[in-house]
């Protein structure tokens, strides 16, 4: 950091802080006070003109100097509001990518249903092929086996 940055650092700080002093209870204790004291000061034999003077020039200086630090602050605080705006700008680019992202997950588990419907359709078909398969099977093996017990008595009946 150079020196003209370090400067320029410190009276901002400077800034901030005075201008939150200001904004506080002590400052309008001490204000007050000083008032008080300026507006006392012709009882003790200081002309009032002179007092006027020194008092109008105090708090003209102390006007200038603090439309200075509001308008600091004013500035400050724009500058964050862009940064935050610039935030909200991309966090909303980010959800509609999200919403995005669910959408194109949405679309694959529509997919992906439809793919288990056909699954099962199949699986049921399978089922009915397998079972009529087993049908078959088993009256091949009755009528087989009826006749070899035809035959078989057959057999008997020609060996007596």
């Amino acid at each position: 950091m150079t020196r003209a940055e370090r400067n320029r650092k410190r009276i901002e700080t400077a800034s901030i802080k005075l201008t939150r002093w200001i904004g506080s209870t002590p400052s309008v204790i001490v204000h007050t006070i000083f008032f008080a004291i300026m507006l006392a000061l012709p009882f003790w034999g200081v002309g009032f003109d002179r007092i006027l003077l020194v008092l109008t020039t105090a708090v003209s200086l102390e006007a200038i100097y603090l439309s200075i630090f509001i308008q600091m602050t004013v500035n400050r605080h724009s500058k964050e509001l862009e940064e935050v705006s610039e935030d909200i700008e991309e966090i909303q680019e980010d959800v509609e990518e999200i919403q995005e992202d669910v959408d194109e997950i949405q679309e694959d588990v529509d997919e992906i249903q439809e793919d288990v419907s056909e699954i099962q359709e199949d699986v049921e078909d399978i089922e009915e092929e397998t079972q009529s398969d087993d049908d078959r099977t088993m009256e091949k093996i009755e009528t087989t086996l009826a006749d070899l017990m035809r035959e078989i008595k057959e057999l008997k009946n020609s060996k007596k």
